[in-house]
């Protein structure tokens, strides 16, 4: 079964730090695909006003961290569940539906793999084609859910590929596992950097198929990872009741509970990364694009994945080209069915950008 290989995380930066001498803080990582325009002004003004809140337990129920979330993601609160980061939700629902085979669409995040395999299960990969831009052909994924398979597990958008699924695509594979008795779970973490978010979210599916779990986080859209926030939506009341029966009590804390509700709302924040995001994507692909040596694959979230075409170059070499100038990229040659001819990095604020470019069109001509 392929593996992934240790490598750079996006936040590795202390590996990084003690290999190649550069402080921590002058890294700009365009390898942890974060929000380039950091946390919410609004969250950060308002969240050192309550600072006062942890001197008090959290609402067990997190009624208000829900009713907020549901409607940010015009859902049902019934229907949302919160923990520690979708991390957390992850080797939950795995833990309750406990898999004996999971077919996970790839290359993506080891996590699900991870998870599968601490639950005594196996993975298996369905492989997204090179050739079709890393897009899922239905009819071929049809195929690979054999009788064994009870578990589907879905990245949408993708990481690294940057592609996705459309909702009415997602409908068919629904469709398709309910016949075959297979739970779905489906990770929205960068859905909010889409173009189109209403295209491709699977949230308004919840309330038509039990077979579902989506989970989304606010590490990369809200630029808070070190909050470890993360909620799931799913219709199923069954498997809800059974994942708040397991998860242990107040496992967010009462300042991330606060900046959930706050962050939530900071509609002016969430536009303006939107923005930023979509024309980056375009600009930088545009630009992307008009070298030869290159492969770019069409983004849909706030990264693009790019193949290498010429022979002398490696990912190593651009990685080693862009770190030693403070820029972090992904070398992809650790993600299943990629090899040392695929990079991926995020799209951050323009001057950022542009610097990366510089010393990566340099490096391929």
């Amino acid at each position: 079964m392929i593996r992934h290989s240790d490598h750079f995380h996006g936040s590795d930066l202390e590996t990084i730090e003690s290999l190649y001498g550069i402080k921590k803080q002058n890294i700009v990582s365009f390898a942890a695909n974060v929000n380039p325009l950091g946390i919410s002004p609004k969250l950060r003004k308002t969240l050192s006003e309550r600072i006062d809140t942890i001197t008090s337990y959290p609402d067990r129920e997190y009624t208000s961290l829900r009713k907020q979330i549901a409607e940010y993601v015009k859902a049902d609160t019934d229907d949302i569940i919160v923990g520690n980061g979708s991390t957390e939700l992850i080797s939950l629902f795995i833990q309750i539906k406990h898999p004996n085979k999971a077919l996970i669409v790839g290359p993506t995040y080891s996590e699900y793999e991870r998870e599968v395999s601490l639950g005594g299960g196996c993975s298996l990969y369905y492989r997204l084609e090179e050739e079709n831009d890393f897009c899922i052909d239905i009819k071929s994924l049809e195929k690979e859910l054999d009788a064994d398979v009870d578990l589907l597990v879905i990245c949408n958008p993708n990481n690294p590929t940057s592609s996705a699924i459309t909702r009415s695509d997602m409908r068919k594979i629904l469709d398709i596992c309910k016949k075959k008795g297979i739970f779905v779970m489906v990770d929205e973490t960068y859905v909010e950097f889409a173009e189109d978010i209403q295209k491709i979210t699977c949230v308004p599916l919840t309330g038509y198929y039990n077979n579902i779990v989506i989970l989304r986080g606010i590490s990369k859209f809200f630029a808070a990872p070190g909050l470890r926030l993360g909620y799931a939506v799913c219709g199923n009341s069954d498997l809800l009741k059974e994942m708040n029966r397991r998860k242990n009590p107040w496992t967010i804390n009462t300042l991330a509970a606060v900046a959930g509700e706050i962050m939530f709302t900071d509609e002016e924040y969430i536009t303006k990364t939107r923005q930023l995001i979509a024309a980056e994507r375009n600009r930088i692909c545009g630009i992307l694009n008009n070298c030869t040596n290159i492969k770019v694959y069409p983004p849909i979230a706030n990264f693009v994945l790019i193949k290498i075409l010429k022979d002398d170059i490696t990912s190593m070499d651009l990685f080693e080209a862009a770190i030693r100038k403070g820029f972090l990229i992904r070398d992809c040659s650790t993600f299943p069915f990629l090899d040392n001819k695929f990079i991926r990095f995020c799209f951050m604020n323009p001057e950022q950008n542009d610097a990366l470019l510089e010393i990566l069109l340099d490096c391929l001509k």
